[in-house]
């Protein structure tokens, strides 16, 4: 069998330690844990892998909840409605039926591993809220705001549990490994970034290099071993200057699937979040969110003169899909020369504000607005990442023994823009396929590990490319595109590719490798591919908005994939239909766009 090309992988020192594990999962959020949790339940060797702490990553800013048809009269079907409509044509219909479907008794199980929602004190059902693009009460929440606080709580201790040896069984219907029940455990990793993929002389993965941030028996680079490797990384939102997002979310994992040459999709559909506390026009890095939950409670968007301008745009005003509500507050914002409008929740009462939504309360008061007594004023910022690397339904990528689930994933469900409160399901869900997949054999149990050093790397970007890259990225590829601003944010993230490239080739010299540096080399290598597929769809859909392409085009009903060359070249097609996972998608042209790209006509 001939031996695999080589791949690029950032520029690191050797690792000076290594060990073993069946399974490596990268991430420490819902999706990361679950999976971990349900690995070690089947009795793997499990290694987490995670950025700072476990309880750090994404999972614990998600305010709104966790949405599923668990309330009385909804079903599945009427779920699914409601994200195909959101997903503005582009949801992958298999991917959303099994969400959906496996949804409800996902959520069982983790409240069964200890999560704790609001309920109604005299009956103790689960209490339901709604959300933009929802038809239906099926939001579940906790601590009025601090749904994923306590997801993330639960989901932490149960690890704990797990790495004493103690774990829990299989999840109903999920079958575990023969002979292994019971004798899994999970170790982790805290502080540690992790760098890139190892394969095996066949071009499996075979663990990956990390770099622990600390001082102790696994200080700097080093390897964990492993067969199957499990990316839950989180999201990509600070490539934009101002996000919801928290800083350790820089396309980590994206960039390490696309460097061991694992696909891409959708990267065109950032979600910006409608309502984000607005802090000035210089603010920067993670913004407050004002959760959707507190217009699915009933309060107004407005402008300066009190006027609800979303009346009239969408038959559920306030609570349409969210690229229509940031479309919305654009637009006005635009229309009347203002930078944000205002969120109007007065009405509410001290009281509800203090139970229902305590965590925006003190965000507000801590920035000198009080929502009791006036409205906040607030503005869409970079959310969500609809896309990410490419899988099927068991969250398996193009690389044997690779997976991704949660943000970092694109399996479909999303489409064009996420439906509200369907991430924490989606990572939920998928981490659990991804688990049975693992267990029921599909990933050997062992197999020779390569030599864990290659000597060669890309070229890194400098500390000070971070904040360049936001500021481009925010100023061509934001909520208002066209093919002027792209096409200058294209040839400016090229700039800074080929000067470093340049420094290198002609000097051999590039950025010290550390932390700062290997983060800004992600943030480059995922913010081209977001802006050259955001360049290449010609058209306005979900959250994809081009000013100089408006309406809807349904030649474009379908996907881009993009993957990195081995010489690091960036190379996208699209799939022939809507369906992510359709086998005829290799009808799809290839084309580099490192120069440029095929307009739709081109890869018909």
């Amino acid at each position: 069998m001939p031996v695999p090309a080589p791949r690029p992988t950032l520029r690191a020192p050797a690792p000076g330690w290594a060990i073993e594990a069946d399974v490596v999962v990268v991430g420490s959020g819902v999706a990361g844990l679950t999976a971990a949790l349900r690995c070690a339940a089947a009795g793997h060797r499990t290694v987490v892998v995670t950025k700072a702490r476990l309880d750090a990553g994404s999972t614990r800013w998600a305010q709104g909840g966790i949405a599923a048809a668990l309330g009385e009269g909804d079903t599945p079907e009427q779920h699914r409605k409601d994200t195909l409509v959101a997903g503005a044509g582009l949801c992958d219909d298999e991917a959303v039926g099994f969400l959906v479907t496996e949804g409800p008794d996902a959520v069982r199980r983790l409240i069964g591993t200890g999560a704790r929602f609001d309920t109604d004190s005299a009956t103790g059902e689960i209490l339901l809220t709604r959300e933009g693009g929802h038809h239906r009460r099926r939001i579940a929440h906790a601590g009025g705001d601090a749904t994923g606080a306590e997801i993330s709580r639960a989901l932490v201790e149960a690890v704990h549990e797990a790495g004493t040896g103690h774990t829990s069984g299989s999840a109903p219907g999920r079958p575990a490994a023969s002979g292994a029940a019971g004798r899994g455990t999970i170790e982790t990793i805290e502080n540690a970034l992790v760098l890139d993929l190892l394969t095996d002389a066949e071009g499996r993965t075979a663990g990956v290099t990390l770099h622990v941030m600390g001082e102790g028996a696994r200080d700097g680079v080093g390897a964990v071993h492993a067969p199957a490797v499990v990316l839950a990384t989180g999201g990509m939102g600070q490539v934009f200057s101002a996000t919801t997002n928290p800083e350790v979310s820089t396309g980590d994992g994206v960039a390490l699937a696309l460097r061991a040459g694992a696909e891409v999709s959708d990267l065109e559909f950032v979600q910006f979040h409608p309502t984000v506390l607005y802090l000035g026009r210089d603010a920067e890095g993670q913004q407050p969110l004002v959760s959707e939950a507190v217009r699915g409670e009933g309060a107004h968007l407005v402008d300066a003169g009190g006027v609800r301008f979303m009346v009239g745009q969408h038959e559920l005003a306030e609570l349409a899909p969210r690229d229509i509500v940031a479309k919305g507050i654009m637009r006005r914002m635009r229309e009347q020369g203002a930078d944000h409008m205002y969120l109007d929740g007065r009405h509410f009462g001290a009281e509800m504000w203090a139970l229902r939504f305590p965590t925006i309360l003190a965000a507000c008061r801590a920035h000198g607005i009080d929502p009791v007594t006036e409205p906040i004023p607030v503005a869409p910022a970079a959310h969500y990442a609809s896309g990410g690397v490419r899988t099927d339904l068991y969250g398996r990528t193009g690389v044997p023994g690779l997976y991704a689930c949660g943000e970092v994933a694109c399996t479909g469900v999303h489409g064009a823009n996420r439906l509200a409160s369907n991430s924490l399901l989606e990572g939920l869900v998928f981490a659990e396929r991804i688990a049975e997949d693992i267990t029921t054999g599909a990933t050997p149990a062992a197999r020779p590990v390569p030599p864990a050093h290659r000597p060669s790397g890309e070229p890194l970007q400098p500390h000070a490319a971070r904040s360049a890259i936001q500021r481009i990225m925010t100023g061509g590829a934001g909520v208002l595109r066209s093919a002027g601003s792209l096409g200058e944010a294209a040839a400016a993230l090229e700039a800074l590719e080929s000067a470093a490239a340049r420094e290198l080739r002609e000097n051999g010299c590039t950025a010290e490798p550390c932390v700062e540096t290997w983060e800004a080399t992600n943030l480059l290598l995922v913010s081209r591919f977001l802006v050259a597929a955001a360049l290449e769809r010609e058209e306005t859909r979900g959250c994809h908005w081009r000013e100089d392409r408006p309406d809807r085009d349904d030649r474009w009903r379908r996907h881009l994939i993009g993957r990195l060359s081995g010489d690091r070249e960036l190379l996208l097609r699209t799939t022939a239909t809507a369906a992510l996972q359709d086998p005829a998608d290799e009808a799809g042209t290839v084309a580099s766009v490192t120069t440029r790209t095929a307009a739709p006509e081109e890869s018909s």
